[in-house]
């Protein structure tokens, strides 16, 4: 075999010693973070990076079309750059010498200042990405350097041993290999929250002071409705977390500060001494659409926020409060909204009466009524800082969303779907409605473009969570189309106009196609 023409692809073989040195990068980064900075992973920094700098209709479009799967989708995209740059690499390292060199260098430059610039980074967060960045360029070096002995074999003496052939190809092989293993092992343990799971699961918290009453009659019992309370497996999760972070109680602190006249920082046994109370609140994102998903109702355990507020006293010039996530994202709250007494805006420790899971803030995150999430439900969080509107900005405001989100007025309809067909005869139309801190007055359903028709409403819980809804329908075969409007005790009408999520949440009737067979 001629090893400069034919079957003998240089620059394919190049490639590929690229793709195994951007694997041995990775790898190398990712035991490093294992064994000194666990939070400093360059790959999920990198991630967290692009979340950050994303536009925000490429937000509202990867969460529309992949839902909860959306960091799943972004994980594997950049997987793939990362993988052509690799391949990239390696071509030009075997067409100049040190020019792959120098792009392994630029993307272990950005990935050092990727990591070492997150809220969570630590004073070891340079290591990783300084490991990853030496294993990948002396991987790269050594096996184009095989390759260049390989290419040079005359075809006599290539066809005599095979060596420097069989010395790159089992590089390359043993390379791939022990980055996946190297690489994987490391993710998984560094993933790997035992001690915390285990720490929640041994978790006893004190019995609160007050419950839940849910009246007879607040559940309908309709199949495919949604149950009153969303099980914690089913919750939505949209945050800005690659990797869940993992707080042991125990090491817990919030801190209280900003516009106040005292610094506070609590303990987690000291914000269980405030006396817990339960509360069914139901929760929405603001990139729920007209008729989505992204909205859940649950018994949530915690303390008034009000009352921790009292310990610092905010200033009389505050109007704000920028609650921290220990990820770095912050949200802002309205001071009103956490301070008004007849508003459950809490500090929660548990969800449908088990510890807050690990995905959904354990071990205590902001649950507050009437606001969207971005502006009020931060996750693991660290910190309340009183300021003003002002003064400070949260995570989403610069990204083209409001500073201040109370929920829209909404209903839904959850059954009958367009994707499943119902038989002629009679039939139950059913779905949820909420109007956070108002109540839901009433709920109307339009048939075929007919008159509106009332719909029972179940027994609501309280003014801050869904209400259930249906309506008997006697079924005919065809296509038909179903929609649906509510109004609440104020006697405000569910906005009719569809708007979209950016600023401050979609507006707008559901309407959808269901088929009688």
């Amino acid at each position: 075999m001629n090893t400069r023409t034919g079957r003998f692809r240089p620059w394919i073989w190049a490639g590929v010693a690229g793709a195994v040195s951007g694997a041995v990068f990775v790898a190398a980064a990712e035991l490093a973070a294992f064994l000194v900075a666990r939070e400093a992973s360059p790959f999920l920094a990198a991630g967290s990076f692009v979340i950050d700098v994303v536009p925000q209709w490429a937000k509202e479009l990867a969460i529309e079309l992949f839902g909860a799967s959306d960091k799943l989708v972004l994980l594997i995209t950049l997987g793939f750059a990362v993988l052509l740059a690799a391949v990239a690499a390696g071509i030009l390292e075997r067409w100049r010498r040190w020019a792959g060199v120098a792009l392994f260098v630029v993307v272990g430059v950005v990935a050092l200042i990727t990591t070492t610039t997150r809220a969570e980074a630590s004073p070891l967060s340079f290591i990783p990405p300084l490991v990853g960045a030496a294993a990948g360029v002396a991987f790269l070096k050594y096996s184009i350097a095989a390759l260049g002995r390989w290419q040079s074999r005359t075809p006599h003496e290539e066809a005599g041993t095979g060596t420097d052939r069989r010395h790159f190809l089992v590089l390359t092989a043993v390379g791939a290999l022990g980055a996946v293993i190297v690489g994987t092992g490391a993710r998984i343990g560094s993933m790997a929250t035992s001690s915390v799971a285990a720490a929640r699961k041994a978790l006893k918290l004190p019995a609160p002071v007050s419950t839940v009453t849910v009246p007879a009659g607040a559940e309908l019992g309709i199949p495919g409705l949604s149950p009153l309370f969303t099980p914690n497996a089913d919750f939505y999760r949209v945050d800005t977390a690659l990797e869940v972070p993992s707080i042991d109680p125990g090491d817990w602190r919030l801190t209280i500060d900003g516009m106040v006249d005292k610094r506070v920082q609590l303990t987690f046994d000291q914000l269980l001494d405030l006396r817990l109370r339960e509360y069914a609140i139901t929760l929405t994102c603001v990139s729920n659409q007209v008729g989505g998903n992204l909205v859940g109702n649950a018994r949530w355990l915690g303390v008034p926020v009000r009352e921790v507020l009292a310990l610092a006293t905010p200033g009389r010039d505050a109007d704000m409060v920028l609650s921290r996530s220990i990820d770095g994202f912050t949200a802002s709250t309205p001071l009103e909204a956490l301070t008004d007494p007849n508003r459950d805006a809490i500090l929660a420790v548990a969800m449908n009466g088990e510890p807050l899971p690990l995905e959904h803030g354990f071990p205590v995150r902001m649950v507050v009524p009437g606001l969207y999430g971005y502006v009020s439900a931060t996750k693991w969080l660290t910190e309340l800082k009183v300021t003003t509107f002002a003064e400070d900005q949260a995570y989403w405001t610069p990204r083209g969303y409001s500073p201040r989100a109370p929920i829209k007025l909404s209903s839904r309809i959850d059954t009958p779907r367009i994707d499943k067909a119902i038989p002629v005869g009679p039939a139950k139309i059913a779905g949820v409605a909420w109007a956070q801190t108002v109540g839901i007055e009433s709920v109307e359903v339009q048939i075929d473009g007919g008159r509106w028709q009332p719909a029972t409403l179940a027994k609501a819980i309280n003014s801050d969570t869904w209400v259930q809804w249906s309506l008997d329908w006697d079924a005919v075969s065809g296509n038909h189309t179903l929609a649906v409007r509510a109004r609440d005790r104020n006697g405000e009408l569910q906005e009719q106009q569809r708007t979209p999520i950016a600023p401050d949440g979609s507006t707008g009737w559901q309407s959808t196609l269901i088929r009688v067979a």
